[in-house]
């Protein structure tokens, strides 16, 4: 399973891969999907990992973060970075702030990046901070 940090620890609930959900889903914590999910996923503040056995068929997933090692069919939503390991089947347009994708990826679909400004005050930090934070990433893919 990949890890996700914050700044705070979070509650994890899984779905094992006996589990089949139909419906609307909605958390705050953190989510792991291995088994199967058809509806829809609303988590705006919630981590998401769909793990490589899991099978996802969704009309939208809104999510802070999500990382897919499974099959997922959708439209992706992420505030802060979507991942895509290896092995995963993923047929989705994608929006976030952040996109990695690995090798052995069967992917189609589109992906948009989102314009995410710096969480820093300029007048409050020193300036070697505020210029780490306009870095873009290496692992922001446009």
């Amino acid at each position: 399973m990949a890890e996700i940090e914050t700044g705070k620890k979070k509650n994890i609930t899984i779905f094992g891969v006996e589990t089949e959900f139909d419906g609307v889903l909605k958390f705050t914590d953190r989510l792991v999907i291995t088994g199967k999910f058809n509806g829809k996923i609303e988590a705006p503040e919630g981590d998401l990992e769909i793990a490589k056995s899991a099978d996802c068929h969704v009309d939208s997933i809104k999510a802070s973060s999500i990382v897919i090692s499974g099959n997922v069919e959708g439209t992706i939503e992420a505030d802060e970075r979507v991942e895509i390991c290896s092995g995963s089947k993923v047929k989705s347009d994608i929006t976030t702030a952040r996109f990695r994708i690995a090798s052995n990826v069967d992917y189609s679909g589109q992906v948009k990046m989102l314009e995410k400004e710096p969480e820093a005050d300029l007048f409050s930090v020193a300036s070697s901070e505020f210029k780490q934070a306009m870095i873009i990433k290496a692992d922001k893919v446009s």
